[in-house]
């Protein structure tokens, strides 16, 4: 590919400031080229002029980013060495740098990542929507880690809670999409002034009508905004409630807090004009957080040059890949700076537009790893995750996964683990000679595959020794002999195995982001080819390309540096987006549609133009976001004859079925890119050369050869391998592996059984992925030859437990759930499952049912979907086939409530299609299913068929054909009850189980994968193992709890509202190593809807015991936690419920048993004991029979978490069963007819003690129209107990505000299980329970 910029005489410096390590790349022209001395070249590597090259002296050099101790400024130091030897001499440190002749200095940095992460940015002010003061601070309610107790990775606010104004303003769309008799726009204008409600209705910027409830109050604003400017607050976020569609008031907030003088304002709606306020708004605050730090360093960073300015122009890397102007850079576009400039450099070197062949980036750094994937576009998102918080930006698509040549090495609970912890650039890695730990650069070096002498000599105090081999060996010894102690003698390890065994499991971690980006959006891995680049990614590709059938390693000229080069090649970029509602077929608005793009591709334009750009030669794209009417997943569909085919198309490969709705436009954007002051940067197509050098093989003689250590077919051992320099080697040279290359900047691995050829600008690999005979560090063969398994499910060869191999099949089992949750999200269509996540993906045991890998999904499914899988592979046994798949959701048999349908898919054994060896299993909850309730909660409901679609067992899926009549015919038969309706949303239903079947058959293609890469035996063989491992550590953890409470058992009760008892003995076994969990005493099973299936109490006990085992300690999640467990339950009790009677709060109740385990453990203040779940609905069965159309809607809200000895509670959280999603504000009110008046943290309700309880939430809703509402809840009555003298936390409540005809307002308690009738202005106020404290008060 060839970026077409006029040719300049000038020299050119683009930088990329890594975490570890600063990248410089520099193009001058020979005639600025003085033949500098070795000492001023020092560890860069020069590239001679030649007439292939434009007549340019190429330049690269690598820095620790960080090195106080000789530079205060990586990129600055390395702009100051490029000059000393351009001018001929040393330029002092402490003078100006002269960048006279310089084109131009282009950056990508780690600025606004780093004052982010470390929460270094600048103090501002928050301007939200009145009585949303909390909005930020609560985010989406979800824990980041299901089993952290202290939730100790929730995000942190960026601002000072004194800092934020509530500001009087408020808008919400008028109509809804859940409307069964959905109006137009014109329609909702025509009939605004009949609604009696407030405020003007106008047309937003999507063309839909928004009703401005609330104008803003200016005047008050300016008052509150003054006070604020006099505390010295400089910056604002302003985030206003449905802005992206209205910005009317933020932008008129803007303009009166600059007349205030503040000089940096960061409006939500300018950063994204995406709804959903919550990713909106934490985009602005990070904005305004950053940006004035990111300033700040541009001037610093400028102000070491001559006349204030790094060459003619000096631009920085945007997150989506383009170039802007340093004065218009800005934090929140900055987050992906430096990874964005690694795939334009993969972009333009290794995609080639002859072979059309997509490429997958491999970045691999000192303390990260990112991956993202090229097939002639830019892949760009504009919602992913950062710090811990949901953002809206466009980023182009980079996974990362916290693996890198500096990730730290332990060994934990019998299994290698690779990270996540860095030992970062200072001190970086112990062969870095600054005290450091073992990390994976250690183990390549240990292995040979790096070779001191060829790597620079940068590390040590004074930056100028090479690595210490011996700093390494050292301390692999002592690790290899603590890892032997665990072993038998048998099966010792040597150092090399060792070493070997930490690279093969971080091969492992990093093929994982790679599969995201290839497997879990349709696209096979092996259709690839790999780009290598980074640091130490070149010693990997090899391995991880076998792994993935990848058969092609690309690794370009400057794959050290390549971030840095793909700085110098980019482009300026702008773009322009807003949001556009209507469906694509529809042609009644094209000519509003083509007038909006005119006006986007101006506004693009003159960015552009202001920017230096000749707009002459910008190009210009054109997309849209469109979705399925009623579905989230949008994807952006390129402009063209017929979008609708194409997103269809699009969508069916990504997700595998198609839906059969309407397709919706959601935006419009136009995206730019042109050039500035620049050279002309050759990249040829490298495909012909490919060619020529597979038919040419040249052979090389090795300069000379080096002792390294590799896997063959027959084992790992260490020998001597032939080693080439790059620069030695000529064009057409063929390499047979094993061997090593290398200059001063990058080291290739070629392992056995591939070929490495030279090209010009490139080193292509030709790996034999599908011969992959690597061998575990222990020797044994990973080879594909089947094991076959005999009656009993184990292995017939002698197979023995390996730590490595283990490592690997735990990453792999749970990347395969993983895989599956996120197609199952991506593919479901109800708020329930896209939006609020309420859903599990699992892998179990084809002879039992036992749960193998569970994904981090939903808690309370954990040990009851195993449940599930059992009783109905004791039900079908025998008479399942290929292509079968069942329906579950009965309480008797492994359900949790009716709500939560259960899909299985059975996995046969390749070579027995009689024989089933997995079971792939799935988990949605519903929220409409019919029954007598306005949700599938049903608060009312005494008996089970009052609940909805009940179902013990049904073949939903016969031979791959999906019975839609019998599906159907199931909820319908809801609504023959007395006082039930069918299902509302049958389409919901119909859609979601479909997701689930899609998700399941994703699963059953990846373990098929791992039966064809390992062989069927070994691969149950593993999985077994992990479920050992997993039994291990609970038996070590039961005999440290027995001592800890010196061998007594362990009691406790607790109540629920009702009053009926819950009562726990847990009596250890030290010898043994077990424990019985004995709920004796009670209370009986209720006539209510708070019974809990004994598969709860299995999953709670599951879940506790993770929950109190050190996160340190590495634990697969399996069947094997309740090995050691004998679990007592008394039929009839409320915790094993006989009668037929109703379960739909099970969720809700399974609260009370899992704060009765940790109460008994004495782990943690009670949390807030409930899920809040509240439902509106309209339709169904009236009183006379009719059925009426209508919808179904349920959340969860959090509250408080428990206090424990070390740690406050969090606010508004999910507890414990549950982790579900709140749906953003911005979808409910343009979904529901319904307002949300109030959503914020009710202060003051966590438990009082040395450390205080979470506080509850407080969230109202105010009707629209006549709806019903219901809630179901707990720890109304009994609060959430406090430990160790903390006091309890506050109990909920839940108020309904109903309007009388004298005006009045009655106000009504719902109870903890109500359901009522709303009209039309009628609120409902939930206030949910704060988390129990601990320790008496200082």
């Amino acid at each position: 590919m060839t970026i077409p910029i006029p040719s300049q005489p000038g020299v050119r410096i683009a930088v990329d400031r890594g975490g570890t390590f600063t990248d410089i790349y520099a193009s001058i022209p020979r005639s600025s080229w003085p033949s500098p001395s070795e000492e001023l070249i020092g560890n860069a590597t020069i590239i001679p002029a030649s007439s292939d090259d434009d007549d340019r002296v190429q330049v690269n050099l690598k820095l620790l980013s960080v090195d106080p101790h000789n530079y205060s400024d990586a990129p600055a130091e390395g702009i100051r060495r490029i000059m000393s030897m351009i001018r001929g001499r040393a330029l002092p440190r402490d003078e100006k740098i002269d960048t006279t002749g310089v084109d131009f200095v282009r950056m990508g940095t780690t600025v606004a990542t780093n004052a982010l992460l470390e929460r270094k940015g600048v103090p501002f002010g928050l301007l939200i929507t009145r009585r949303f003061k909390d909005l930020l601070e609560v985010g989406d309610q979800k824990r980041p880690d299901l089993f952290d107790l202290s939730i100790s990775n929730k995000a942190k606010m960026l601002y000072d809670r004194d800092h934020v104004i509530e500001v009087d303003e408020r808008v919400t769309p008028e109509g809804y999409t859940y409307d069964p008799l959905a109006k137009s726009a014109q329609d909702l204008l025509a009939l605004a002034s009949t609604r009696d409600e407030p405020g003007e209705v106008v047309v937003g910027v999507n063309g839909q009508a928004v009703r401005v409830l609330e104008p803003l109050d200016e005047a008050k604003l300016r008052s509150d905004l003054e006070a604020l400017h006099d505390k010295g607050i400089r910056g604002l976020a302003v985030v206003f409630l449905h802005s992206a569609n209205y910005p009317e008031h933020e932008r008129r907030a803007e303009a009166i807090a600059r007349d205030i003088g503040f000089t940096h304002v960061s409006l939500s709606s300018t950063i994204s004009s995406t709804p959903k306020v919550v990713p909106r708004g934490h985009s602005a605050a990070m904005d305004a957080y950053v940006s004035p730090i990111l300033t700040q360093y541009v001037h610093s960073f400028e102000s070491k040059f001559v006349g204030g300015v790094a060459g003619d122009r000096c631009d920085f890397m945007k997150s989506d890949g383009g170039l802007v102007a340093s004065s218009k850079f800005t934090g929140v576009r900055a987050l992906l700076s430096g990874p964005a400039g690694g795939v334009v450099g993969c972009a333009i070197t290794a995609y080639s537009s002859s072979r059309r062949r997509p490429v997958v980036a491999f970045d691999m750094g000192g303390t990260s790893t990112d991956v993202s994937r090229y097939n002639g576009v830019y892949e760009t998102k504009y919602e992913s995750v950062t710090a811990g918080q949901r953002v809206a930006v466009p980023q182009l698509s980079i996974e990362t996964v916290a693996a890198g040549g500096g990730s730290r090495l332990f060994y934990k609970n019998d299994l290698f683990v690779v990270g996540p912890e860095s030992v970062g650039a200072h001190p970086g890695p112990a062969c870095y000679r600054k005290g450091g730990e073992l990390a994976i650069t250690d183990a390549n070096l240990v292995l040979g595959r790096l070779v001191p002498e060829e790597f620079p000599a940068i590390f040590g105090p004074g930056s100028n020794e090479p690595l210490d081999r011996a700093a390494s060996l050292d301390k692999f010894e002592a690790l290899a002999a603590a890892i032997n102690e665990t072993l038998p003698p048998a099966k010792h390890y040597t150092v090399d195995q060792v070493a070997a065994g930490f690279i093969k499991v971080a091969n492992e971690g990093m093929s994982r982001p790679m599969q995201t980006v290839t497997q879990q959006r349709g696209f096979a891995p092996a259709a690839h080819d790999l780009c290598c680049f980074g640091g130490a990614g070149a010693q990997h590709a090899c391995a991880i390309a076998k792994g993935l059938g990848i058969s092609t390693v690309i690794i370009p000229a400057f794959s050290s540096i390549l971030s840095a080069y793909g700085i110098a090649c980019a482009e300026i970029s702008a773009e322009a987006k807003e949001p556009f509602v209507g469906a694509v077929k529809d042609t009644s608005f094209r000519k509003d549609l083509a007038l909006r793009i005119v006006k986007l591709r101006e506004r693009v334009i003159t960015e552009l133009h202001d920017q230096g750009v000749d707009v002459g030669t910008a190009q210009l794209t054109v997309s849209f976001g469109c979705h399925y009417d009623g579905s989230d997943t949008i994807l952006e569909i390129p402009e063209s004859e017929d979008i609708e085919a194409d997103f269809i198309e699009a969508h069916f490969r990504e997700t595998s079925f198609r839906m059969g709705r309407r397709v919706l436009y959601a935006s419009i954007m136009v995206s730019g890119r042109g050039t500035s002051k620049g050279g002309a940067i050759d990249n040829p197509d490298f495909a012909e050369k490919l060619v020529q050098a597979r038919a040419a093989a040249v052979s090389v003689e090795p300069v000379r050869t080096v002792s390294a250590y590799f896997e063959h077919g027959d084992g790992g051992h260490r020998s001597n391998v032939p080693f080439h320099r790059l620069s030695d080697l000529p064009k057409g040279a063929a390499i047979q592996g094993p061997a090593i290359l290398a200059d001063m900047t990058q080291t290739i691995v070629v392992e056995p059984e591939c070929v490495a050829r030279i090209l010009k600008k490139h080193v292509i690999i030709d790996v034999e992925a599908g011969c992959d005979t690597t061998t575990s560090a222990n020797g044994q063969t990973n080879g594909q030859a089947d094991i076959h398994v005999n009656g009993d499910g184990h292995d017939d060869s002698e197979l023995t437990p390996d730590p490595v191999t283990l490592a690997v099949f735990a990453n792999r089992f749970m990347s395969i759930a993983e895989q599956m949750g996120v197609l199952f999200e991506r593919t479901s269509i109800s708020l329930s499952i896209k939006e609020r996540l309420d859903f599990s993906c699992s892998i179990h045991t084809g002879d039992d049912g036992g749960l193998v890998a569970n994904a981090p999904h939903i808690p309370i499914h954990l040990g009851s979907m195993a449940d599930a899988v059992r009783n109905q592979h004791e039900m079908w046994k025998g008479r399942l086939e290929p292509g079968d798949v069942l329906l579950t959701n009965h309480p008797d048999l492994g359900g949790t409530h009716l709500p939560d349908i259960t899909v299985v898919t059975p996995i046969f054994d390749p070579q027995d299609a009689t024989k089933v060896l997995f079971y792939m299993a799935s988990r949605g909850h519903h929220s409409d299913i019919g029954g007598s309730g306005v949700t599938s909660m049903n608060p009312v409901a005494k008996l089970l068929w009052e609940e909805g679609m009940v179902v013990k067992t049904l073949k939903m899926v016969r031979a791959g054909v999906f019975d839609e009549e019998a599906v159907t015919k199931l909820f319908m038969e809801a609504g023959e009850h007395p006082g039930c309706s069918a299902t509302r949303r049958l389409d919901h239903n119909l859609t979601d189980l479909r997701a689930a079947v899609s998700a399941n058959q994703r699963g059953a293609t990846l373990m098929q994968g791992l039966f064809q890469e390992f062989g069927t035996g070994k691969v149950l063989f593993y999985m077994r193992h992990i479920q050992r491992i997993a039994a291990k550590t609970i038996r070590q953890f039961l005999r440290e709890t027995f001592d800890r409470f010196g061998g007594k058992p362990l009691e406790a009760e607790d109540y629920y509202d009702d009053g009926t008892l819950v009562k726990l003995k847990i009596t250890i076994d030290r010898e043994e190593g077990s424990a019985v969990f004995d709920w004796t005493g009670t209370g009986p099973q209720t006539h209510g809807n708070f019974n809990v299936p004994i598969s709860i109490s299995y999953a709670a006990i599951i879940y506790c015991l993770r929950c109190m085992i050190s996160p340190e300690v590495p634990m697969p999640l399996n069947q094997g936690v309740l090995e050691p467990i004998t679990n007592i339950v008394p039929p009839g009790c409320i915790l094993n419920p006989t009668g037929g009677v109703a379960v739909s709060g099970s969720t809700v109740a399974s609260q009370r048993v899992i704060d009765t385990i940790l109460k008994a453990f004495e782990a943690v203040a009670a949390f807030q004991g409930d899920a809040n779940s509240l439902g509106f609905g309209t339709g169904g069965k009236d009183a006379f029979g009719n059925v009426k159309p209508g919808w179904a809607y349920g959340e969860a809200i959090g509250g408080g978490t428990g206090a424990g000895d070390g740690w406050h509670g969090k606010h508004v959280t999910s507890c414990h069963s549950t982790n579900t999603r709140i749906t953003d504000i911005e979808v409910i009110e343009s979904r529901l007819p319904l307002l949300v008046e109030t959503y914020g943290i009710r202060r003051g309700s966590g438990g009082v003690g040395k450390w205080r309880g979470g506080d509850g939430a407080i969230r109202t809703f105010r009707a629209r129209e006549d709806v019903n509402v219901s809630i179901v809840s707990q720890r109304r009555v009994f609060a959430p107990y406090g430990l160790k003298g903390g006091q309890p936390g506050g109990k909920g409540r839940n108020l309904l505000y109903r309007n009388m005809p004298d005006g009045s307002v009655a106000v009504v308690s719902l109870g903890g299980n109500g359901m009522s009738s709303m009209a039309k202005g009628d609120r409902v106020q939930i206030e949910t329970p704060g988390g129990g404290g601990w320790g008496v008060a200082g």
